[in-house]
């Protein structure tokens, strides 16, 4: 029997809490995993949605466990020395360690996470590396496996990295019958980046109009030197000023606009890929696909399911447009 706790740290999402106990709690699961939830005192723990838990066992839950899992929590404020002491313990003795979300920076504040990759939620995987640079953070991601640490994305990812852990425990069957139990996919495509906010325009005083005007032109074949013309400086002296102010090169900046227009056109229309790359300035169907699966780590078609679902319409052959138009069934 695979023992698995929770440690519910004060104002913990319970969301994040859910999930390892949606996974490794179920009834259907108990010859596999017995589940148990703790703090750093037991009692009541506060949630971030209004009500509270109460994890029944204090820190010493961790000594006898197999798996770890620490949910998000906030404020991300270091955990009390007592708990980073548990879980470096846990570690020290070989017990796997798992954050979902804002977990990690528990496990951060303990050390565990010091020369490893590392994920947590988009909104917040700036924040962990400025606080934490000896760790490699990459916010792209749905999850990431370095062996005895485990760390998961924003929030639902959890449930990736949960079934991913039972797939390495007890195969692919086993993770197929939870994922299919908890109505979710056993595999999503992509990653974390697919649901990155990207903002239309960056906040560049400097460069509002001709970043508009950019962005109005996208299908055109912008350069930096068009845009240095249109901004009234030179191309050097431009080119210099954006990366100071953007913290990005121009042509880095375009192919994020086009991407995010790619992006609201794979969303809210029937376009072809062919169109969409037209339409955007990416060029061909291969660039485009390039392009994109570098950024969002997915595909166009993919991402398109994603946001319209799986249930189109019947489609007929394409316009001159390049639109696909609904068939009546």
């Amino acid at each position: 029997m695979h023992r698995v706790v929770a440690l519910a740290l004060p104002d913990v999402v319970a969301f994040d809490l859910a999930i390892p106990a949606q996974v490794f709690g179920h009834v259907d699961e108990r010859q596999l995993y017995s589940f148990a939830v703790c703090a750093a005192e037991p009692g009541l723990v506060q949630t971030t949605t209004g009500y509270a838990i109460h994890a029944a066992e204090g820190l010493e839950a961790l000594r006898s466990a197999d798996t770890i899992v620490v949910p998000g929590f906030s404020p991300l404020t270091d955990p009390p020395p007592e708990v980073s002491k548990a879980l470096r313990g846990a570690a020290a003795n070989g017990t796997r360690l798992v954050s979902v979300c804002t977990g990690a920076f528990a496990l951060a504040a303990a050390g565990l996470l010091d020369g490893k990759r590392a994920t947590t939620h988009w909104r917040n995987a700036e924040r962990l590396q400025t606080l934490h640079p000896e760790i490699s953070v990459d916010a792209g991601v749905l999850y990431i496996d370095e062996g005895g640490v485990t760390t998961s994305a924003g929030v639902a990812a959890g449930i990736d990295l949960c079934l991913h852990l039972v797939r390495t425990d007890h195969g692919t069957e086993a993770a197929n019958r939870i994922a299919r139990r908890m109505v979710v996919a056993p595999h999503r495509e992509g990653g974390q980046a697919q649901f990155i906010e990207r903002p239309v325009a960056p906040p560049l005083a400097h460069f509002a109009e001709t970043c508009g005007w950019a962005i109005q032109h996208l299908a055109e074949p912008l350069t930096v030197v068009g845009m240095a013309s249109h901004a009234g400086w030179g191309p050097s002296s431009f080119a210099r000023k954006f990366l100071t102010v953007a913290g990005t090169t121009p042509l880095r900046w375009l192919t994020s606009q086009r991407i995010t227009e790619a992006c609201r056109l794979l969303e809210t229309t029937n376009l072809t890929v062919e169109a969409i790359a037209a339409r955007t300035g990416l060029g061909t169907s291969a660039n485009f696909r390039l392009h994109f699966t570098r950024e969002l780590n997915t595909t166009p078609s993919n991402y398109r399911r994603l946001y319209q679902g799986r249930n189109r319409p019947a489609m007929t052959p394409r316009s001159p447009e390049g639109e696909i138009h609904a068939q009546p069934r």
